[in-house]
């Protein structure tokens, strides 16, 4: 099978996920209960007479198929419909948040790499040592701590007692917002370096113990040349896997990290709609975020296809 092909077949599987998931998120969000006109305006305006206008204006009032119908023309279009709560266009609303997740997410994305990578590395070169156990401890810490006590741990560290980062808020222009968003990062990627490093360290210790590595050193390869053409070549492919999922999922660690440490992004924008229960922004956010997932998931697999001669003759011979 041509990559052309495995590329087309896949986005015909992604167009399928995605259809299903606008369906089941619009679903569930409908079956919420409360009444986001009766929230919006507050006991005290919730008069029938404003109940009714509101419920008009969003089409509330609608079936659930028309709604839904009507939401999805309009999202292929690029119009996800108004916010309830701010009256101004959900894209609007959203790329207001979106910069500071992105910074965010990159952030965290960077230190994971930096730090996970070589270590991962590391630990599996010298197997069973000190360095394999110090790695290994961490990685079980990292795992069983909660995030809100990593965020909160970081920021009575670095925050409240060596007062060398701010603890909350985004800052003013690039280097400010950078500089606040350190504390943030490192604790988004204190949940995602554990992940990365285990997967690195798993893959190059599978690859060590293959036959053509025994082989390359029984012919006298130096050790350099084993590692950057045989081991590191073929440890990537997981390796570029992990690393590309975490950097999806940044967004979904990201709604914890931003409530924690005050920032104004896309996770904290998602938990105050949901708790005044602004469904166009909801909905607009969870198919956005699943959209993403997915297309990096599309993007991972056509290279894990292009750079493994593995899949390709099997894909040629299916």
């Amino acid at each position: 099978m041509t990559l052309a092909a495995y590329a087309l077949r896949r986005v015909v599987a992604i167009v399928a996920t995605i259809a299903l998931l606008s369906l089941l998120v619009f679903g569930l969000l409908a079956l919420t209960p409360g009444d986001p006109a009766t929230i919006l305006l507050g006991p005290r305006s919730a008069t029938p007479e404003a109940i009714a206008s509101i419920n008009e204006r969003y089409g509330l009032n609608d079936p659930f198929l028309v709604q839904y119908g009507n939401w999805v023309v309009a999202a292929l279009q690029g119009d996800f419909g108004d916010s309830i709560r701010a009256s101004e266009p959900v894209m609007s609303v959203i790329t207001s948040r979106l910069w500071t997740t992105v910074w965010l997410a990159l952030y965290a994305f960077i230190i994971t790499v930096v730090v996970a990578i070589p270590l991962g590395i590391l630990a599996a070169v010298r197997r069973g040592s000190w360095i394999d156990r110090f790695a290994s401890s961490i990685t079980l810490i990292a795992l069983c701590t909660p995030a809100f006590a990593i965020g909160f741990l970081l920021i009575y560290v670095f925050s409240v007692q060596l007062d060398w980062f701010p603890g909350f808020g985004n800052g003013d222009g690039f280097l400010d917002t950078i500089w606040h968003l350190t504390l943030p990062a490192l604790a988004l990627a204190t949940l995602q370096i554990p992940i990365l490093l285990r997967q690195t360290r798993a893959a190059v210790m599978d690859v060590v113990d293959r036959d053509y590595i025994v082989f390359a050193r029984s012919r006298g390869l130096s050790n350099s040349r084993i590692w950057l053409r045989y081991v590191l070549r073929n440890g990537s492919l997981p390796v570029l896997t992990s690393a590309g999922l975490i950097l999806a999922f940044s967004l979904a660690g990201a709604v914890l990290i931003e409530n924690v440490f005050a920032l104004q992004g896309l996770g904290s924008l998602l938990v105050s709609s949901v708790g005044t229960l602004d469904l166009p922004v909801v909905q607009a956010l969870a198919l956005l975020t699943a959209i993403l997932v997915l297309l990096t998931n599309l993007v991972i697999d056509l290279l894990y296809y292009a750079l493994d001669p593995r899949l390709r003759r099997a894909g040629a011979a299916a």
